[in-house]
């Protein structure tokens, strides 16, 4: 049994699937010293909710919520992977989640 489906059995926390707008985690490697200048471009692309420069492997990562999949597709595909100075990217789709409030 999936871990998710069993913390719902047991009531111990409650996931809701979301039929709404994909969400997207999109991690990106730049050029050494860009992250300013990416974090700029990233700023003017709609879609993209927030970003940050990070530490670690990657140096930016950015949430993007659509109206569709297509959508984000078109987002990470021709507007982020097409910042000068953006080297890769790791797209993370949302499948399911929850938010404390």
């Amino acid at each position: 049994m999936p871990f998710a489906k069993h913390l719902r059995l047991f009531g111990a926390i409650k996931l809701r699937k979301r039929d709404v707008m994909p969400i997207a985690y999109v991690l990106l490697n730049v050029e050494a010293g860009a992250e300013s200048e990416v974090l700029k471009a990233i700023r003017s692309i709609e879609g993209v909710k927030e970003a940050y420069a990070v530490y670690g492997v990657y140096d930016i990562i950015a949430k993007v919520e659509t109206k569709s999949m297509d959508e984000l597709k078109d987002i990470v595909t021709w507007h982020i992977r097409k910042i000068e100075k953006v080297r890769s990217t790791l797209t993370m789709i949302t499948m399911e989640g929850f938010t404390k409030g």
